[in-house]
């Protein structure tokens, strides 16, 4: 048995209803504020990891973002997996509860500013729980059944803890987003999809019309669009996903840098630009923020570019 919804969600518009009037901002990478807070990250679990260590670290990461601007705040349960708790020792009931808890922490860091805010529980892709860099590429060599028996039990968990939003996020691969779209049909939560990649496809090698075009039509999907790439990639997908599905487009890359995954680290030179945000609402973008690298000052700057209501 599974938690029940740990914190209703506050009265007030819903996220739909907020894109509908205008672009709304989020929030930039969990990690990389983490570690700018002290927080080791090498463990396999990543930020989840904290979860369990230090939950207060995550809540005060949340504001850092809060406090930048954001509105939406995403939840460290990217890596947050049955398999990769019950690797470390812990078990189902107590991962369980992991989960749900990174949806109270990140609403508590939310209403603590006294703005309007949402939250969206993070479901990373099933390459992040292996650990490896296969978020990356895809292809794991698992039908669309076998990815929807892992992604469904911390869906179900991550859906009954009360967010406005699952953000169904760095997603490399049509099949695991088929599969991803398979499971939420049975929750009654609105999501978003935002592919990673590279050079105008998916991180799999599939055309971004094709990718995008799984959503039309699914009104439970209230944004498409990209985020875990580079800023260049962006600017592209975003018109390719609005052209693709007339649904508002997230979008949310990284810094510019790229990921060493056997080497654990960041390379090459930082290209992410607020200014870029303009660009972005003319293509139809209406959730903008940043990805891995990109902290609070970027968040903070991109607030500060964003076109008025109705431009």
């Amino acid at each position: 048995m599974y938690p029940a919804r740990t914190q209703d969600v506050p009265p007030g518009r819903t996220l739909g209803d907020a894109l509908a009037e205008g672009t709304v901002l989020l929030d930039g990478g969990l990690s990389n504020q983490l570690e700018a807070q002290g927080c080791d990250l090498s463990d396999a679990l990543w930020s989840a990891r904290l979860l369990a260590d230090a939950p207060q670290q995550i809540e005060a990461a949340h504001a850092a973002y809060a406090r930048a601007g954001a509105q939406v705040l995403t939840t460290a349960s990217y890596q947050a997996t049955f398999q990769g708790f019950g690797r470390r020792g812990i078990g189902r009931a107590k991962a369980a509860e992991l989960m749900a808890g990174s949806v109270v922490s990140a609403r508590r860091a939310g209403a603590a500013t006294g703005r309007e805010s949402w939250v969206a529980a993070s479901v990373g892709p099933y390459g992040a729980m292996l650990a490896d860099g296969s978020e990356y590429r895809g292809r794991y060599g698992l039908t669309v059944r076998e990815l929807e028996r892992f992604h469904r039990p911390r869906v179900e968990v991550l859906a009954s803890a009360g967010p406005d939003v699952l953000a169904l996020e760095t997603v490399p691969d049509m099949d695991e987003a088929e599969a991803l779209l398979r499971v939420v049909e049975e929750f009654r939560i609105p999501v978003w999809l935002s592919y990673s990649v590279a050079g105008g496809l998916t991180r799999a090698g599939q055309p971004l019309e094709e990718a995008f075009g799984l959503v039309a039509g699914l009104d439970q999907v209230i944004a498409v669009g990209v985020n875990c790439c580079d800023p260049v990639d962006a600017d592209r997908a975003v018109e390719v996903a609005s052209a693709a599905t007339a649904k508002a487009v997230v979008v949310y890359p990284n810094s510019g840098e790229k990921w060493d995954a056997e080497g654990r680290t960041w390379t090459g030179d930082r290209t992410f630009e607020p200014s870029r945000v303009r660009d972005w609402q003319r293509a139809g973008a209406r959730l903008v923020g940043g990805c891995c690298r990109v902290g609070p000052a970027e968040i903070a700057a991109l607030a500060g570019q964003q076109a008025p209501p109705g431009r």
